[in-house]
Order: C-alpha cells, then sequence, then structure tokens
C-alpha cells in the first residue's frame, strides 16, 4: 500500500487534535480573565474631571460628609452630583482666585452645570438603589472604597455580577450601624487595620443587623429582578 503522508506528519495531526481539543476551554478561560481585567471593570482608572476635585483633601483632612455633596444618596437610586452652588458655598470665600477652580467659577457665572464624569457607572440593564443600601447599613466603603485617601477619585471595586452576587448571598459581614454608614473608618471594634486600613470583619453584629434591619433572604436578593428590571 502506498503511503499519502510522510511519517513526521502523524505528529503534526496528534498536535493539532490536541490543540483543538484545548483551544475551547483555553478560549473560555482566556475570556473569563479578560472580562475580570482591569481593562474592562476599569478599577483603579481615574476619570478626567472639569475640575481635579480631590477627595483626600475635602473629606480626609477637612471632614466634609459625603451628603453635603452627594445629597440624594439616602431618599434616591441615584446619589447626585454635587452642583456648582453647592461648590461655591465654600470658594466663594476661600481659594477665591485659583486657577484650579476657573471652570467652577465660569459655571456659576454662565449659569452653566459643570459636566461630571461618573466614575461608578454600571451598565443601563442594572438596577442599583443607593438609598436601599444606605437604609440596610451598607457602608460606602463597600462600593466605594476608601474615597478620604483618594487624591483623584477610582473606582475601587470590579461592580462585575459575581462581586455583587457575593454581597447578595452574604451580606451580614457588609452591614453596619446606619449611624455609621457614612464614617468611612469605621469598624465593629472602633478600631482601623494600621495595617491594611480596612475595617476587620463585622462578625456577630453582621448577622445582628440581618435581622434587625429585616433585610431578605439570599435566595430573593440573588433572583434576577432584584437589580435586572
Amino acid at each position: 500500500m502506498t503511503q499519502i503522508f510522510p511519517r513526521w506528519f502523524d505528529a503534526i495531526a496528534r498536535a493539532g487534535i490536541v490543540g483543538g481539543a484545548l483551544a475551547v476551554p483555553g478560549t473560555a478561560v482566556g475570556l473569563g480573565l479578560f472580562y475580570r481585567s482591569d481593562y474592562v471593570t476599569c478599577e483603579h482608572e481615574a476619570r478626567r474631571q472639569p475640575v481635579p476635585f480631590s477627595h483626600a483633601h475635602h473629606v480626609g483632612q477637612l471632614g466634609v460628609d459625603c451628603r453635603y455633596c452627594h445629597q440624594s444618596v439616602e431618599e434616591a437610586a441615584f446619589a447626585g452630583m454635587p452642583a456648582t452652588e453647592t461648590c461655591m458655598n465654600c470658594h466663594q470665600q476661600i481659594w477665591v482666585g485659583a486657577d484650579t477652580l476657573a471652570p467652577v467659577r465660569q459655571s456659576w457665572q454662565q449659569g452653566t452645570p459643570l459636566r461630571w464624569q461618573r466614575v461608578h457607572n454600571l451598565p443601563g440593564y442594572v438596577y442599583f438603589d443607593h438609598s436601599i443600601h444606605t437604609a440596610k447599613g451598607v457602608g460606602c466603603v463597600e462600593c466605594h472604597g476608601r474615597v478620604d485617601r483618594m487624591p483623584l477619585t477610582w473606582q475601587e471595586k470590579p461592580l462585575t455580577m459575581g462581586w455583587c452576587l457575593n454581597c447578595h448571598r452574604d451580606p451580614a459581614p457588609h452591614l453596619r450601624p446606619r449611624g455609621e454608614v457614612f464614617n468611612l473608618a469605621w469598624s465593629p471594634t472602633g478600631r482601623v487595620d494600621p495595617v491594611t486600613g480596612e475595617p476587620p470583619g463585622s462578625g456577630k453584629l453582621g448577622h445582628r443587623l440581618v435581622e434587625e434591619y429585616r433585610i431578605r433572604d439570599s435566595h430573593t436578593l440573588t433572583s434576577c429582578s432584584t437589580c435586572h428590571r
């Protein structure tokens, strides 16, 4: 019988079969890693703003409360962005002629709003309500990180579906008393970890708050209709 292909072709054929079999799972793993990468989630990316606003200065150093600028965070789905009038409440008195604040003064004089760029921007098919989270004792730091240490604001968490579901399956470790929701340095023991700067797990307190705040069971919280309406 005449041999059509040379012997070395057997090795190529076997390699092709094995490579083809591994291509599908390999592609799936690669796409999964890409989906979770900072490039897609935009983690740690500081957006260019009309004014280089520093949370580290305003919140960390001056102690400005989150609700002063994000006035609807306890009442509406959208936390709200500061109007020019909010900025000028202070900056008619201090840093009046600073070049950095020229866009704020121009906005004030012309009556046109500042065009802030959203840092935490969920897809349109995702429903998120700030008011229900603050009412149930979820602190700002859980989603936004330690903004009081950010000279420019970036997205600290991935905000992926899996990340949200992890909290909805077990909300207890992420809860705190309602009076501490806007305290970025809060911890159940009153201390902040000197190494990481983050509060330790809430332990028994979180489970007590689940009952006290009447937080729904994980089956309801992970239902598709909870976030996709």
